[in-house]
């Protein structure tokens, strides 16, 4: 009798540590699954950032030929008017005031070297804190789904799309919880960068929309426009001198309003972060003429 009860003891024990190790067999193995799903998000991330890093690239490399292009025009007419200038004086042809007047363009042209230079460092320096930026938008927004919210950078320009289903409710300008946290993460990357100013533009379809107060589109983009710049100031305090607020209604889709799709692509809210042209419109005023 006794040597039955100890085998049923066995027998049990055994039972319970095989379920024992089956619950965390299984617990590990959702966490191993969780890991995985995390590291293809940051792999997207990583290649995303390359993919904006090549488009930055060829575009400084373009640049930089037609910089080179004029560099070299420029020392050529140089060279050649060094030559002019020699002779003409070895000839005694043109008096010491025309010499001094050949001498002073030779001297501009001097000037529009170094300010074609300064062109040069302005456009790497601004390609360098627009990849930067980028690069710490997506870190600090996480691993959210491109449909709900894009960041890249089109012609010198960055751009942050968040769809309306993140932001808002349906046929509504109420902002959502999830809205206050990315917003909350956007807003804590600007003002690492108090330099920059930004516009907040609101996107619809092209359906008719009348609800309330509101007639139609322009009206829906406008304040949905001015509900995120609000929350951007009094809630996560940005300074209101450096934003804007703009309502495109539906005039400026980036997809077809043929399809479900296309519609829900447009529905959006855009922030763009706008270029710093001051230093370029100091340069200007002094190009060297």
């Amino acid at each position: 009798m006794i040597k039955k009860s100890s085998l049923f003891l066995m027998g049990l024990g055994l039972t319970m540590f095989s379920c024992v190790s089956t619950k965390k067999f299984e617990s590990l193995q959702g966490k191993l699954n969780e890991a995985e799903i995390s590291i293809k998000g940051y792999q997207a991330q990583i290649q995303s950032c390359r993919d904006e890093k090549a488009v930055i690239d060829r575009n400084r490399a373009a640049l930089e030929s037609k910089i080179g292009l004029l560099e070299e025009q420029n020392n050529m007419l140089k060279k050649n008017n060094n030559q002019a200038l020699k002779q003409l004086e070895d000839l005694s042809v043109i008096s010491s005031s025309q010499a001094e007047s050949i001498k002073k363009s030779l001297e501009n042209i001097g000037a529009k070297d170094n300010y074609i230079q300064g062109l040069q460092r302005q456009m790497s320096r601004k390609d360098s804190l627009n990849m930067a930026l980028v690069m710490n938008l997506k870190g600090a927004i996480g691993n959210l789904d491109d449909k709900d919210i894009n960041i890249k950078v089109d012609k010198g320009v960055v751009f942050v799309d968040i769809s309306d289903k993140l932001l808002f409710k349906s046929g509504s300008y109420d902002i959502t919880d999830q809205a206050k946290e990315v917003l909350g993460k956007v807003a804590t990357v600007l003002k690492n960068q108090p330099d920059i100013e930004f516009m907040v533009e609101g996107h619809t379809d092209d359906v008719p929309f009348t609800k309330g107060l509101l007639a139609d589109n322009w009206d829906l983009s406008a304040k949905r426009a001015t509900t995120v710049v609000r929350m951007l100031q009094k809630e996560y305090g940005m300074d209101p001198a450096k934003m804007a607020a703009a309502g495109r209604a539906e005039y400026l889709p980036i997809a077809s309003n043929g399809t479900p799709e296309g519609k829900a692509a447009n529905r959006r809210t855009r922030i763009v972060i706008l270029p710093q042209l001051d230093q370029f419109f100091k340069l200007l005023e002094n190009p060297g003429r």
